[in-house]
């Protein structure tokens, strides 16, 4: 996407009645839904006394901390800093835009879900990561690669992390 489309993206939001604060609103609770669901699968593993509990963290953490480490090597530019505009959601970071590290976050709580075979909530974290990969973009913090990059990435560390070893 170009300068002229965030701006007539971002501007469309400003126009309307509490555009900014509704898709605020919602990457906030798409956000949150992940990281409680996160939570409730650690809960659900710890109950069950179950030995995927130490992978489910690990695989989570370990890919987490990967990714962040290649981000800040990365360091791409943020739509909001390259085409010198205010983004909807609240941003000051000047780089490390690629990959989105909530889309990847969120894939890769997918897959630990789908690893654990709690399939429902797997699901609703997909969900709710495309929904936080649309809202990133149109809020003007992302461009279309780095959500792309997010949520491949997180699949593909679930993968390998859950489904190879």
């Amino acid at each position: 996407m170009n300068q002229q489309t965030y701006r007539k993206i971002t501007d469309g939001i400003r126009r309307l009645e509490n555009g900014e604060k509704i898709v605020q609103f919602i990457n906030s609770i798409a956000t949150k839904i992940v990281y409680m669901a996160y939570v409730v699968g650690i809960i659900i593993l710890f109950d069950e006394k179950n030995k995927g509990l130490a992978r489910f963290v690990a695989v989570t953490a370990i890919s987490f901390i990967l990714v962040s480490i290649v981000r800040r090597f990365i360091n791409s530019e943020r739509p909001y800093t390259m085409y010198d505009f205010k983004p909807i959601i609240e941003k000051n970071k000047k780089g490390e835009s690629m990959p989105s590290r909530h889309v990847f976050s969120a894939f890769i709580i997918g897959m630990a879900f789908l690893y654990i075979g709690e399939i429902p909530l797997g699901i609703i974290v997909f969900v709710c990561g495309l929904i936080i990969a649309i809202v990133r973009v149109i809020s003007g913090v992302h461009f279309p690669k780095d959500v792309i990059v997010g949520a491949l990435v997180g699949i593909l560390c679930g993968v390998v992390g859950f489904f190879t070893f």
